[in-house]
C-alpha cells in the first residue's frame, strides 16, 4: 500500500531529549554534594524512563523509600526543565519538511506522559505541524502493545498498513509490527550498549534520519 503517514517515537527518535534528563540528574547530585556522573551513563538508559535514569545516577535500592523520593523529585524537576535543551536530531527538520512536501502527514506515538510531551512539542514549534500525539495517558496499554499505534491510526483515519513507525527501542518495533504497520529502527537514538537494532525485526534500520527518505 502507498505510504500515507510517518509516526515517530519521541525520545531518541524524533528528538534528542537526553540533555534535559542529564541536566536534571546532575542537578540532583549537586544538590546532595555528590560529584557528577558521566553524562553517557544517563544517556544510555533514557529509553528506560525515570526509574532507569535515577538508578543510573544514584547508588540506591530500587525497592527503598529513598528511591521513590528520588524518582518523584526527578519527575518534578524535569517538569520545569523538559524543553530547555531538547532539540530535533540533525537532519530531522529537513526530513519533516520533505514529508510535508510529499503530501504525507506525520505524528508522534510515545511512552512519554502528556504533561511532558505537549510542552516539548509546543516549545519546539512542532505541535501545530504534528497530526497526532499519542501518550500513555490516552491508552490502557503502552508500547510494546499495539494499542497506541492503533489509536493514532484511528485518529488519522488511516489503515495501519499505510503507516511507517520509526523508533529507537525494541518496544517501538514490536508495537508497530503488532499494529500491522511498517517499521524503521534508528541506530542514532538511545540504544543501550547491549541492544542490537538489527535483531528487532524492523523493515529497515537506519543510521540517520535522512535515510528514511527511501520511504517517501
Amino acid at each position: 500500500m502507498r505510504l500515507r503517514a510517518v509516526l515517530f517515537d519521541m525520545d531518541g527518535t524524533l528528538l534528542d531529549t537526553a540533555p534535559d534528563f542529564i541536566a536534571v540528574a546532575q542537578a540532583m547530585r549537586m544538590a546532595r554534594g555528590l560529584d557528577r556522573v558521566p553524562d553517557q551513563q544517563v544517556r544510555d538508559v533514557v529509553s528506560g524512563g525515570a526509574r532507569a535514569m535515577v538508578l543510573s545516577a544514584f547508588d540506591v535500592d530500587p525497592l527503598s523509600d529513598e528511591f521513590e523520593i528520588l524518582r518523584l523529585e526527578f519527575l518534578e524537576r524535569y517538569q520545569g526543565h523538559c524543553a530547555v535543551e531538547s532539540k530535533l536530531y540533525e537532519g530531522m527538520a529537513e526530513l519533516l519538511s520533505e514529508i510535508e512536501q510529499a503530501d504525507l502527514i506525520w505524528g508522534v506515538v510515545t511512552n512519554k506522559p502528556v504533561r511532558f510531551a505537549e510542552p516539548i512539542m509546543q516549545q519546539l514549534g512542532l505541535a501545530s505541524r504534528s497530526a497526532v500525539l499519542v501518550c500513555p495517558d490516552h491508552v490502557s496499554q503502552s508500547k510494546p502493545d499495539p494499542e497506541p499505534m492503533l489509536l493514532a491510526c484511528s485518529q488519522l483515519d488511516l489503515d495501519p498498513a499505510t503507516v511507517l513507525f520509526v523508533g529507537d527501542d525494541l518496544r517501538d518495533i514490536e508495537s508497530g509490527r503488532a499494529a500491522g504497520s511498517r517499521t524503521a529502527a534508528v541506530r542514532y537514538g538511545y540504544i543501550h550498549p547491549d541492544d542490537d537494532p538489527d535483531t528487532w525485526g524492523a523493515d529497515v534500520v537506519v543510521n540517520h534520519p535522512l535515510e528514511l527518505r527511501q520511504f517517501l
